[in-house]
This record gives C-alpha cells, sequence and structure tokens, in this order.
C-alpha cells in the first residue's frame, strides 16, 4: 500500500503566501516523478507543478513566476511554496506521486486525499 499526504492548506488573503508538503509512504520501490495538481468544483484536475527525480520541473503557465516546486527525496516528499496568491488559485490541491511499488510491476500514479487552499479577503 502506498499513501500521500497532504498538509499545509487553509485560507490565505489574496498576495498572501502558503507552502503545501505531501509525504509518500509505504510501499515504494522507486519514485519517478512527484507534483501538485488542482481541481475547482465543475471542472476538471488540472497540472500545478511536477518535479523529475533528476530536479526537471514542469509548471502551468498561471503559476510560472509565483509558485516553486522542491523534492526532498531522501524523506519522499515534496512541497509548492506558493506566493503572491490569488483568488484564482482557491481550490483543492492534491499531491501526485508517479512509481513503482515493487520492481516487477508498471509505473503508476498515486494521489493525495487533497488538501484545501482558499484565497479570500
Amino acid at each position: 500500500q502506498v499513501q500521500l499526504v497532504e498538509s499545509g492548506g487553509g485560507l490565505v488573503q489574496p498576495g498572501g503566501s502558503l507552502r503545501l508538503s505531501c509525504v509518500a509512504s509505504g510501499s515504494i520501490f522507486r519514485i519517478n516523478a512527484m507534483g501538485w495538481y488542482r481541481q475547482v468544483p465543475g471542472k476538471q484536475r488540472e497540472l500545478v507543478a511536477t518535479m523529475s527525480n533528476g530536479g526537471i520541473t514542469n509548471y502551468a503557465d498561471s503559476v510560472k513566476g509565483r509558485i516553486t516546486i522542491s523534492r526532498d527525496n531522501a524523506k519522499n516528499t515534496v512541497y509548492l511554496e506558493m506566493n503572491n496568491l490569488e483568488p484564482e488559485d482557491t481550490a483543492v490541491y492534491y499531491c501526485n506521486a508517479r512509481l513503482k511499488a515493487v520492481p516487477w510491476t508498471d509505473v503508476m500514479d498515486y494521489w493525495g486525499k487533497g488538501t484545501l487552499v482558499t484565497v479570500n479577503s
């Protein structure tokens, strides 16, 4: 079993900052990439940012320059530093890990349960 647990969401005023964390635990052979996605009611889940094991990052255009993803590979942890937040950033943020649980399985996507970020004055 693989578990991803997010933390750090909450209510913040426009222009404020938040830091999200996500820890992956359980049966993990190798993590290929970790990242963050977000979803608002009635819309599809969308990419926020991802980072590969080699440190290659991918950001949504809407968050470039305001949000930074980082990882601690030794701790199977991914972070999302969010600055200058806008009301449009309000969403449930989901952690994603693309990994092999055991050597003989395919790489699969695992998801956390999500953490709510609300940007509102």
